[in-house]
């Protein structure tokens, strides 16, 4: 099973952030500011919000912490002089919002590498096999394991269409399926070891988080959200490259997106600002960051739950909102791409796609640029085995890495020309990633907070999107929606 999306990085940004830096200000740029709308985060979620509000002839300013925009979005630069993706970037059909965006910016996609074999690492074996038989891209575990996982599956599915996706708490089942793990689900259906095997590697591969961290409610909804208003979500479309939510990249790396849409906005970026406070007084919101206090008629708070929490809120916020963000937290990733004269593993037949059942790395990625000027195997890291590095040095997660992908792709992979990693847990303005994932109890008890306003202050970012929660298109989308409630209550 392939590998979904996944936001962010906090590092200076190549050339996209140089250019940036040119065209939005800093807090030195004023002390003080008096706008419309005030927007806490300067992720695809902030700015997708800002740009609509901005069109509609409000004045914004929008606060980010980090010194670049993009949030969970984030190009690396190389050694060679090349970009390689930090956090998310794929996208797939039905992600139609990030790719108008996208096309709007004249930011390009291309294919992501899919021709020839995946490999499937399983008890110490190594097995090529075709992506485009009638399992298109599930690896080939025993007969008796893929008629269990296919039953499984389907039974995802078809509860998947009884969540509503602006509600998933108001389900039929949402008590039963709320009460459970999705561990405890899987165990009852997925009866055959190898089932179990691909089940639980798309999991970790969806959520960077381990079946028993997640409510059963949880992931039908993430899988129900998974399409858009005309095309129900599906678990395969979440899961697979060609057709599926790793379909396609960005030309140049997908910061560019956030990169090009801050550009228009000018000074109305704030970088180098974290914000520290939101206040109401006098009819108005104070909003307080490092050197830069902002007065405005509406807050927007386009940061992930977790963070949101850890700002300090004047009158304090209903119970039921703030004992959401302390049941969201952030999931548990990493990214490691080491980089090669060629991509050699094409000359051997192979995609670079792996599924493994041992490593740190269990799943990888081509992240070649389109003219393959040079080779990038990426691997993600998460849940447990990103947990376990989270206080290793960068040259022991490397060492463990190149482990992997010797034992994947042969002796080549040994010496990388460079090699660069992003830990999204040990970022302080993530503090993990690509989403936040609820545990049982939490949409039922909780779920109706997570997009309520409280007063004057909105609420944005992916995790509140009702399509593509956890990934790009989600965020554009949760922006479009927070700026028509803003312009409504203004």
């Amino acid at each position: 099973m392939s590998r979904r999306s996944l936001l962010g990085r906090t590092a200076a940004v190549a050339a996209g952030a140089t250019a940036l830096t040119a065209t939005a200000g800093g807090p030195a740029a004023a002390a003080t500011r008096d706008v419309d709308v005030a927007i806490v985060g300067a992720g695809l979620a902030g700015l997708t919000a800002a740009r609509d509000l901005v069109a509609a002839g409000r004045t914004v300013v929008v606060l980010e912490a980090r010194d670049r925009v993009g949030g969970r979005v984030v190009n690396l630069p190389l050694a060679n002089g090349g970009v390689t993706e930090g956090g998310g970037e794929f996208i797939g059909p039905t992600q139609d919002r990030i790719k108008a965006l996208a096309d709007s910016l004249g930011v390009a996609t291309f294919p992501t590498y899919n021709t020839g074999k995946n490999l499937l690492y399983k008890d110490g074996k190594k097995t090529p096999y075709a992506t485009d038989g009638p399992l298109g891209s599930v690896p080939p575990v025993d007969v008796a394991g893929l008629a269990n996982a296919a039953i499984v599956q389907a039974s995802l599915d078809d509860m998947a269409k009884t969540v509503p996706v602006d509600a998933p708490w108001t389900a039929a089942k949402a008590e039963e399926w709320d009460r459970q793990t999705f561990e405890s689900w899987l165990r009852a259906n997925a009866v055959v070891p190898s089932a179990k095997f691909l089940l639980d590697v798309a999991c970790t591969s969806i959520f960077s988080a381990e079946p028993r961290e997640l409510s059963l409610l949880f992931v039908l909804f993430y899988i129900a959200a998974a399409g858009n208003e005309s095309t129900p979500g599906t678990l395969e479309r979440l899961t697979e490259t060609a057709n599926g939510a790793q379909e396609l990249r960005f030309v140049g790396g997908s910061q560019l997106v956030p990169v090009k849409l801050a550009a228009t906005l000018g000074d109305r970026v704030a970088l180098n600002a974290p914000v520290r406070t939101i206040s109401r007084s006098g009819g108005k919101y104070v909003v307080t960051a490092d050197g830069l206090t902002v007065t405005a008629k509406r807050v927007i708070v386009a940061v992930p739950p977790p963070l949101a929490a850890r700002i300090t809120y004047d009158p304090l916020l209903p119970a039921d909102r703030d004992q959401l963000t302390q049941r969201l937290p952030m999931a548990s990733v990493g990214k490691a791409i080491a980089i090669y004269d060629t991509p050699f593993w094409r000359a051997d037949g192979l995609n670079g796609q792996v599924v493994s059942d041992t490593g740190v790395i269990s799943s990888t990625f081509d992240n070649s640029p389109p003219d393959a000027s040079y080779g990038a195997l990426m691997g993600f890291i998460e849940a447990d085995e990103a947990r376990k590095l989270d206080a290793a040095s960068e040259a022991e997660v490397k060492a463990a890495v190149l482990k992997d992908y010797v034992t994947y792709f042969g002796a080549k992979a040994a010496s990388p020309t460079s090699f660069v990693l992003q830990r999204w847990n040990n970022e302080a303005y993530s503090r993990g990633g690509p989403v936040s994932i609820g545990a049982p109890g939490v949409l039922t008890q909780y779920g109706p907070a997570l997009r309520r306003p409280v007063g004057g202050v909105h609420w944005a970012g992916t995790e509140t999107s009702v399509h593509w929660m956890g990934f790009m298109d989600g965020a554009v989308r949760s922006g479009e929606r927070v700026a028509k409630e803003v312009l409504a209550a203004l």
